[in-house]
C-alpha cells in the first residue's frame, strides 16, 4: 500500500503564488480553453508521459506483484513516463507546463485546470470501457462542463470520522465532535492537511446553522465562509496534528496522539490491522468526499496514447488492481468481479449509490455559486486557500 498525497504541502507563499498563475482561480470559472475533443485516434505515438497520485501508475518496482503500467506498454506500445505528485496544488502547476499528457485529477483540482484551459474535453466514444462506469460519476459538476466530460472517472471515497473506541464515548455520530465539542479531546484532534477541508466545516455548518443558507459546502459567500473558518480557527486550538500523509494519521491513531478526526476507509482498515482500537463512521450530516478524474492535458504531445492509456487504467481487470492497492471505490462496475478480495466493493461502497448520495465530493470553489444562486458571489480557491492559512496561524 502506497501513501496518497504524501508530499508536504507548499508554504502559503507559494499556494498564492500558484494561485495567480493559473486562470480561472479568481473568476467565475472561465470560458473553455482547452480547446475540442478529438474526433478519432490514430497510431500512438510510442510515449505518455503521466501525473499520479502514488500507487495509481504502479511499474512493480515498489512491489514486483503490483504492475499495470509494463503490460499496457507491451499492449500499446505507449512508454509511460510517471511523475508521482503530492498534492492537488502540484498538479495543477505540473500541468501548465505543457510537458505531461494526462493527469489524476481530484475534485479540487479539476475545475481550475478546466478554467485555465489547461485541460481538454474528451470524446467518451473513444473511451470504450467508459460504457461501464457507475452512471452517478458521469456529468458531475467537478468533472463535467457544460454537459462535455473533462475526463473519466476513476475511483471515489468518503472522508469518515475515526475515533479511538478506548478514548471517546459515547460512540460519535456527528461531525459535531471534531468542531463544536473538540475541546473534548484537546490536542488530539487531527484534521486533513488542505484548503478543501473548509468544506468539512460548511458541511456541518448547513445542519447545525441553518440560518446561514448553505447548500453546498463549495459554495460559500464571504459571510459563509467566514462562520466556517470561525469554526476552524475554534477546532484549531484542540487540533493535535494536520495529516496529509495517512502513514502518520495510523501511527497517531495507534499511539494514542490522534483519538478522533477525519479519515478514509483504507486508513481505518489499515489501523486496524495495526491493532488499534478504532472506528470509522459516516456521520449523520454526510461527509465530504473525493473523486478523480484521469483528464487530459490541451496540449498533450501524445494524445493517441494519453486516450489508450485513459481507456487502460478503467478497464476492469486494472481498475480492480488500482481499487485494491490504494485502497478506494473502483468507477468501473465491472471491476468488482475482478477484485481479488470479493468483499472489497461491499467495504468500499462501490455501487451503493445511497450512500454516496451522502457525500459531497471535492469541488474547487469559484466565484459563480455552485449551488446555482445568482443573487450572491461566492468565494473561490484563492480565498479558501488565504482562510486556511489564518486558520493555522
Amino acid at each position: 500500500m502506497r501513501k496518497r498525497k504524501t508530499s508536504a504541502w507548499r508554504s502559503a507563499a507559494a499556494v498564492c503564488v500558484l494561485l495567480l498563475t493559473a486562470a480561472g482561480c479568481g473568476s467565475g470559472g472561465g470560458d473553455d480553453k482547452g480547446g475540442h475533443a478529438p474526433d478519432k485516434l490514430g497510431k500512438g505515438e510510442g510515449k505518455v508521459n503521466i501525473i499520479a497520485w502514488a500507487g495509481y501508475a504502479e511499474d512493480g518496482s515498489n512491489d514486483p506483484k503490483v504492475d499495470w503500467v509494463h503490460p499496457f506498454e507491451k499492449k500499446t506500445g505507449c512508454q509511460v513516463n510517471t511523475k508521482t505528485a503530492g498534492t492537488s496544488d502540484e498538479m495543477v502547476s505540473l500541468m501548465k507546463t505543457g510537458q505531461y499528457d494526462t493527469v489524476s485529477a481530484s475534485g479540487d483540482a479539476t475545475l481550475r485546470l478546466i478554467a485555465s484551459g489547461d485541460a481538454a474535453p474528451v470524446n467518451t466514444k473513444l473511451v470504450p470501457n467508459y460504457k461501464d462506469i457507475f452512471p452517478a460519476l458521469k456529468q458531475q459538476p467537478f468533472n463535467s462542463k457544460d454537459g462535455r466530460m473533462y475526463g473519466i472517472p476513476h475511483g471515489r471515497g468518503a472522508n469518515l470520522l475515526m475515533y479511538r473506541t478506548d478514548k471517546v464515548k459515547p460512540a460519535p455520530d456527528s461531525w459535531r465532535a471534531v468542531f463544536d465539542d473538540s475541546a473534548r479531546y484537546g490536542g488530539h484532534v487531527t484534521a486533513y492537511d488542505s484548503p478543501i477541508y473548509i468544506a468539512d466545516a460548511a458541511l456541518y455548518l448547513m445542519r447545525a446553522k441553518p440560518s446561514l443558507g448553505i447548500k453546498n459546502p463549495y459554495a460559500l459567500d464571504q459571510k459563509q465562509l467566514d462562520a466556517a473558518v470561525s469554526l476552524l480557527k475554534k477546532q484549531h486550538k484542540a487540533v493535535g496534528e494536520y495529516w496529509s500523509d495517512y502513514q502518520k494519521e495510523i501511527t497517531a491513531f495507534k499511539g494514542g496522539d490522534s483519538v478522533i478526526g477525519t479519515t478514509w476507509q483504507v486508513i481505518a482498515n489499515l489501523t486496524k490491522a495495526e491493532k488499534a482500537p478504532v472506528k470509522a463512521v459516516l456521520p449523520k450530516e454526510g461527509a465530504t468526499g473525493w473523486s478523480d478524474t484521469w483528464m487530459v492535458s490541451a496540449k498533450a504531445e501524445h494524445p493517441n496514447c494519453a486516450y489508450k492509456w485513459l481507456d487502460w487504467i478503467v478497464s476492469p481487470k486494472v481498475n480492480a488492481q488500482v481499487a485494491e492497492y490504494f485502497g478506494e471505490a473502483p468507477s468501473n462496475r465491472k471491476a468488482c468481479a475482478e477484485t481479488s478480495d470479493p468483499n472489497h466493493c461491499a467495504i468500499f461502497h462501490a455501487d451503493d449509490e445511497k450512500y454516496f448520495q451522502r457525500v459531497h465530493f471535492w469541488t474547487t470553489p469559484i466565484k459563480d455559486c455552485l449551488d446555482g444562486r445568482k443573487d450572491a458571489t461566492c468565494t473561490d480557491y484563492a480565498q479558501w486557500t488565504r482562510a486556511w492559512t489564518e486558520v493555522k496561524g
